[in-house]
């Protein structure tokens, strides 16, 4: 009963067997090498680095993708391996090279993470290659042999990663992506309906409205784990980031459209053909981003935008031939929709690895694409030399620690150094709430693995026995310890050590007391470090990126307005500067997400409030698109109307960063609006007005009624408790 209690408890905490099969994988890789080399070709030196190698590339390395994908960044990052055992091996010769080239080595591997979350999966694994090979013996001519055992582990492992008990593959954020266009698709077609026969059908477009909020929200870069979030530098991943973003736009425009649905039917309506559109080319550009499918054909989409523009309702003043407003408001709201869905289907064209056809309408949005991946790189990678980046801050507590680790392994002369960097690895986190937490389990589960350990060597001196019983404690280690928690893990991890050293250095229950030692110097050096270096971790980085990012959002906003009125030039260098601080925050925001927080504290909506500005850039890009600068010059009341509408909304952009930065009360929020209420305040402009200009008035007027909608997602107009 007991071992069936277990096994359950086992399944349970392993759907799919996802933690079984890598363990099971890893098992018989390093069980094969380590037999062929200890004891086949007699070398413990290809047996160290082989086994190691296997555990290293097989547990500590997190790759994204299907198994194919896997083998092939495991075989292509050798040239790295090769370099790092290099380097440790020929700096081995002195603690304090060998401490330098950890603080090197710890730094540039944890930092090439933000150019491409697979790096950020090889970390760890890369820089236990190094800490391997900087401990003495100082013994450059074994490098070849070193070299070998690894080259070994990481073929071999690649195969079977292919060929035994591959796991299912695992849903991308591609696919993420499709899902969610093809929901916000069907709720685009009853938005259409919506605007042609406003009675018609609530039940079914209620369920297919929340249907689409569902396949929307996972979208957001913290929801997904850094192997799947598309957060590389590259020019496709780049695009799935926009993609995302226009998508949630795309579903807050038709929310918005369906509300402002005529009290009764009308036939015949540019606005909802338009949408209907709209609704076909985001179904086809979700379809797009699947392996092999075509690229997305924005011809469509384009003639019913013209076609929509076109069809504007015309007049030449006052009277019976004023311009029908309530109809442009609902034209402008579902071309702003168009415009949306178009930057939506643009980067799902660059995303799938087309060329941005039609891009010149985004010139900024999708420059990128025209520049090669090392400009890319190096972009994002400038970007985040910064004092609050959240990364750099982490590859530093990282290099830093693991360096001092070597340091007190080197100059204590521990016969087993390479623990303590290990432990420090182990348990030093972003955070020092998250270290401290790690702290715990580490030390506990070390001390019954040293107990079992100690007796272990006491009662059993037979080699033999080690050799047979290493597939067991291998699979315990990595398949069992895993599941049942850390404690677990680092309790049978010990006893893995001491079944392998035993068969290559036996040093009997003296290597109990060392795994002890080792393992409690790495775990305090590990703490100081995380309380010393930005205890805080990515809440700390967040919240002064977000006040940033919300601050150049609302400058940005005004200096569009501004450009509309003839006051200002186009916003080229504000939106540029929204994009760069857009860096810092999604990082941040990814890191946030993967570390602890105090449940009594009350936390931001960060979703919402990452969401306020990211309708910014393209929504900006777009309406001067249409509405190109100066089309409102020369108008004194609409130039009031619209001065005291940013000026709202530049407050409240500020009134967010102030509460962000500060967790203070918040500031009013515009209420959000809808089309009656735009008609009430654009009537009493009209006047004699040319109908070209009430339709530059109505499609700003709208877009600053969107900001301030988006703002209203963060807390509702009459929240006034403190965030």
């Amino acid at each position: 009963m007991l071992a069936t209690s277990l096994l359950g408890r086992l399944r349970r905490r392993d759907p799919g067997d996802a933690v079984l099969r890598r363990a099971v994988r890893l098992t018989l890789v390093a069980s094969v090498i380590f037999y062929a080399c200890r004891y086949g070709a007699g070398s413990p030196v290809l047996a160290t680095y082989g086994l190691f190698g296997a555990i290293a590339a097989g547990s500590f390395a997190q790759l994204p993708g299907p198994a194919p994908q896997r083998a092939r960044i495991l075989v292509t990052s050798l040239p790295a391996v090769w370099a790092l055992i290099a380097a440790g091996t020929l700096l081995a010769w002195s603690t304090w090279a060998a401490a330098g080239g950890m603080l090197v080595v710890g730094f540039v591997v944890a930092f090439a993470g933000v150019g491409n979350p697979r790096l950020v999966g090889l970390a760890s694994a890369f820089q236990l290659f190094y800490i391997l090979a900087s401990f003495p013996p100082y013994q450059p001519d074994t490098l070849p042999q070193r070299l070998g055992g690894v080259t070994l582990a990481i073929v071999l492992l690649a195969a079977a990663e292919v060929l035994l008990w591959p796991d299912p593959v695992p849903v991308t954020f591609r696919q993420l992506l499709t899902r969610a266009a093809d929901g916000v698709g069907a709720f685009l077609d009853d938005a259409a309906d919506a605007l042609t026969d406003p009675h018609a059908g609530h039940a079914g477009r209620d369920s297919r409205r929340a249907r689409a909020y569902d396949l929307v929200a996972p979208l957001g870069l913290g929801r997904n784990p850094p192997e799947r979030a598309p957060t590389a530098a590259g020019a496709q991943d780049r695009a799935l980031r926009i993609s995302a973003a226009a998508l949630r736009e795309v579903l807050a425009e038709a929310d918005r459209l369906a509300g402002d649905a005529p009290p009764e039917p009308i036939g015949e309506l540019a606005a909802a053909r338009l949408v209907r559109t709209c609704a076909e080319t985001t179904r086809a550009a979700g379809r797009s981003l699947s392996p092999g499918a075509p690229p997305v054909d924005l011809a469509g989409l384009d003639v019913a935008i013209r076609a929509a523009e076109a069809a504007y309702p015309v007049g030449r003043g006052g009277g019976a031939d004023a311009p029908d407003v309530p109809r442009m408001c609902r034209d402008a709201t579902a071309l702003a929709l168009a415009d949306q869905v178009r930057v939506f289907a643009v980067g799902a064209r660059v995303a799938a690895g087309a060329r941005p056809a039609g891009g010149e309408a985004y010139p900024r949005l999708f420059g990128y694409a025209r520049h090669s991946p090392w400009t890319l790189y190096w972009w994002q990678f400038r970007s985040h030399l910064a004092p609050s980046s959240a990364h750099l801050h982490s590859a530093l507590r990282l290099a830093v620690a693991l360096s001092v680790a070597r340091v007190a392994a080197g100059v204590l002369q521990l016969n087993h150094g390479f623990w303590v960097l290990l432990a420090t690895l182990t348990v030093l986190r972003t955070s020092a709430a998250d270290t401290r937490t790690a702290l715990r389990p580490a030390v506990l589960g070390t001390i019954a693995g040293v107990v079992v350990s100690g007796l272990l060597v006491l009662l059993v001196e037979d080699p033999v026995v080690y050799a047979v019983v290493l597939p067991v404690t291998l699979l315990l280690a990595f398949g069992v310890g895993r599941l049942l928690g850390p404690v677990w893990q680092q309790a049978l991890f010990t006893l893995l050590l001491t079944v392998v050293f035993s068969q290559l250095s036996p040093e009997g229950w003296r290597l109990a007391e060392a795994r002890l030692v080792d393992v409690g110097l790495g775990a305090v050096i590990g703490v100081l470090a995380g309380v010393a270096m930005w205890p805080r971790g990515a809440s700390r980085d967040l919240r002064p990126n977000a006040t940033r990012y919300l601050t150049a959002s609302g400058d940005a906003v005004e200096r569009t307005v501004e450009a509309v009125l003839g006051d200002a030039p186009p916003p080229e260098d504000d939106l540029d500067r929204v994009r760069q601080r857009m860096v810092l925050v999604d990082s941040s925001y990814c890191q946030y997400h993967s570390e602890r927080h105090d449940p009594q504290r009350a936390r931001v909506n960060w979703d919402a409030v990452l969401g306020a500005g990211q309708h910014v850039v393209p929504g900006a890009e777009s309406l001067l698109r249409r509405n190109p600068p100066g089309c409102l010059a020369g108008w004194p009341a609409a130039a009031a109307l619209l001065r005291d509408a940013v000026g709202q909304l530049r407050s409240a952009y500020d009134e967010l960063a102030g509460e962000v930065a500060q967790g203070r009360a918040a500031g009013p929020v515009p209420a959000p609006t809808d089309c009656v209420d735009e008609v009430d305040r654009v009537r009493p402009l009209l006047g004699d007005v040319d109908s070209s200009a009430v339709r530059h008035l109505v499609e700003v007027d709208r877009w600053l009624a969107g900001l301030a909608d988006s703002l209203t997602r963060i807390h509702p107009p009459d929240a006034n408790r403190r965030r």
